[in-house]
């Protein structure tokens, strides 16, 4: 049962017990831990309260029974199919008495060594395997490693699909385009909300994010309550007004979290992330510096609220506004519909018609902020774009940071524009661009508000997940009750511990093309070689009856050597597969598999020894 507004419960009989049970607990571990020397001091309320994790041991510790034994010791089992030790494909499968819940299905983008490989899905298989116990799918928010798997998980299990209107929005974008529309079940929950499935309870919670309608998680189960935060920050001035929910995350921490799951994308970084407004303000003193220039500003497609403050600059401006890029076009139309972009009659135009508007009087909004080849930027930089061409009359700005990884692709964009005349307004240079996840401080306030009997630290790399930990140990969570995971890994939690359950199956399934997991490591490791070394492909003609080659052998060379500088070497080794041929005909050896093996052992040896290369060898027989 899905529904869309919060509702207050009046508390039974056993409740209150349970709450006076509680209140107890609290009091005696107020007491406990007054007395204890050296501890920390937090402000609550504006009264000086003692540190809210110190003497909170389990009742088994204090041999004392204040929950329902048996609702105590069931335990909520979190496995991690995607998003540790990595930033994206982010996937969380939830179990309890025998039902399952799952937590977003994200992408992420194909390493430098992924050749040809499009994108990376998670490995979901185990959560097929289980189908029949998966109540639903529950989504944070609308970025691609939070959604950019689904539609392949819907191929295989069609479940419910919850998240907020945006995102639903463009989810349905993503069905569309796979044939999957019609057969999905799509449920628009609002902040504050709550979907009952199964054992579980999930309530939405409202945090602010990079693009509108982010929530966090509250997952309520027989074992207990655990907060999933998502990707989050703290914004006290957002574009669209609404403050992350701090009230109802402190509600759920003063009622009891036992596990809180929190972003760690930005756990290294001191302090606080900027607010997104503080952007709306540079554009303004960008677009008045760009005076007489056309300006070309770079985005994620996602984010939204970095949109809306480039209309409404180029609005004031009296500067028309194009969308290049298929990703961020689709993103404007669905958020525009759902009434979460503003945009004045008359300011968006088609990127055909730009070269009707002078350059004063045009903004060019594109995807390509992080310098992907084939992207709108991309194709501007390196003057393959059919609508924009760079020249010196154009003041291109880069509203995004590089991810870690992407440093050299967006320098050399940023190179070919500065070597096209273009004016480029990069990384640091001014504040064009904010974080959306939190950082230490933010994490802090977050772990205060909660109060977990346990952590898990979740979505960054090992050092950012060990950094969080770290910061979780300073606001006086125990080590013990702190677990740095890995894809793979299933966590069992109950009242009394948390620990790790038996492993799942995980990993990346590559989609290339049309075709999803039909590209392995051992594809990958022969597009390596041939990138690396090239080959050199053998080919002769066998008469079928009694065995005599009858043309060939032939050397054909790709990506090895250039042939007309290197025909020496080619005829060197026709003659050697002669040889070959020859000796395995007064050995008696007709066998193909043989004679290929011979072939290729003996090439190779020669090719190394003459060019210490090691190129693929494939030996090629025909029959006629």
């Amino acid at each position: 049962m899905a529904t869309g507004k919060q509702k207050q419960k009046r508390p039974s009989a056993q409740n209150k017990s349970t709450q006076s049970a509680a209140s107890n607990k609290a009091k005696y571990s107020r007491q406990q831990s007054s007395i204890k020397k050296g501890q920390k001091s937090f402000y609550q309320n504006g009264r000086k309260t003692s540190n809210p994790f110190q003497g909170k041991g389990t009742p088994g510790q204090r041999g004392r029974k204040n929950y329902n034994d048996r609702k105590s010791e069931t335990p909520v089992r979190i496995s991690f199919l995607g998003g540790l030790n990595e930033v994206g494909k982010n996937m969380t499968l939830y179990e309890c008495n025998g039902d399952m819940i799952l937590v977003d299905c994200g992408l992420e983008f194909p390493d430098p060594e992924m050749l040809g490989v499009d994108i990376v899905i998670p490995d979901f298989s185990y959560a097929v395997e289980n189908a029949d116990k998966i109540k639903g799918i529950f989504i944070t928010h609308g970025h691609e490693d939070h959604i950019g798997g689904l539609a392949y998980l819907l191929k295989e299990i069609n479940i419910p699909v919850y998240s907020t209107r945006l995102t639903i929005g463009l989810i349905e974008g993503k069905l569309r385009e796979h044939d999957l529309l019609d057969r999905a079940e799509l449920n628009v929950i609002n902040p504050g909300g709550k979907v009952s499935v199964g054992c579980f309870e999930v309530e939405f919670i409202h945090v602010n994010h990079s693009i509108p309608d982010a929530v966090a998680l509250a997952i309520k189960s027989p074992a207990g309550v655990v907060i999933q935060t998502g990707d989050f920050k703290i914004d006290t001035t957002p574009i669209d007004g609404g403050i992350i929910d701090m009230a109802r995350l402190a509600e759920l921490g003063n009622e009891g979290v036992l596990c809180l799951l929190s972003d760690s994308t930005n756990a290294a970084k001191p302090g606080f992330t900027e607010s997104e407004s503080k952007v709306g303000a540079t554009f303004e003193t960008l677009f008045a510096k760009a005076n007489g220039k056309r300006l070309i500003v770079a985005t994620f497609a996602s984010n939204i609220h970095r949109v809306q403050q480039i209309i409404n600059a180029a609005e004031s401006y009296g500067r028309k506004v194009a969308l290049s890029g298929r990703s961020l076009e689709n993103v404007v139309t669905v958020a525009a519909e759902l009434g979460y972009l503003n945009i004045p009659e008359g300011v968006l135009v088609g990127i055909d018609s730009i070269h009707r508007y002078p350059s004063d009087k045009m903004v060019v909004v594109t995807t390509g902020s992080q310098g992907e080849p084939m992207s709108a930027l991309y194709r501007m930089a390196f003057s393959e774009h059919r609508k924009v061409e760079i020249g010196p009359n154009d003041y291109v700005i880069i509203s995004a940071q590089p991810i870690p990884g992407n440093e050299k692709m967006v320098g050399r964009v940023v190179d070919e524009l500065l070597k096209q005349g273009a004016e480029v307004v990069y990384e640091r240079m001014y504040d064009v661009h904010v974080s959306g996840h939190a950082c230490q401080e933010e994490l802090k306030i977050m772990l205060s508000l909660t109060k977990p009997q346990y952590f898990i630290p979740v979505h960054g790399e090992q050092k950012h997940l060990r950094k969080h930990a770290s910061l979780a140990e300073s606001m006086g969570i125990d080590p013990g009750r702190i677990v740095i995971a890995d894809n793979g890994k299933s966590v069992s939690i109950t009242k009394s511990k948390i620990s790790f359950a038996q492993d799942v199956h995980s990993g990346m399934v590559f989609v290339d093309g049309s075709g999803v997991g039909d590209v392995g490591s051992v594809v990958m490791r022969d597009r390596t070689k041939l990138a690396e070394d090239g080959i050199v492909i053998i080919a002769l003609s066998v008469e079928r009856e009694t065995g005599t080659v009858v043309s060939g052998p032939e050397v054909i060379t790709r990506g090895f050597v250039y042939v007309r500088e290197s025909e020496e070497l080619i005829d060197e080794t026709r003659r050697l597969c002669e040889n070959v041929l020859t000796d395995c005909m007064y050995e008696g050896i007709g066998d193909y598999s043989t004679l290929k093996i011979r072939l290729r052992s003996a090439v190779l040896k020669q090719i190394y020894s003459k060019t210490k290369r090691s190129p693929m060898v494939l030996p090629v027989i025909m029959e006629v």
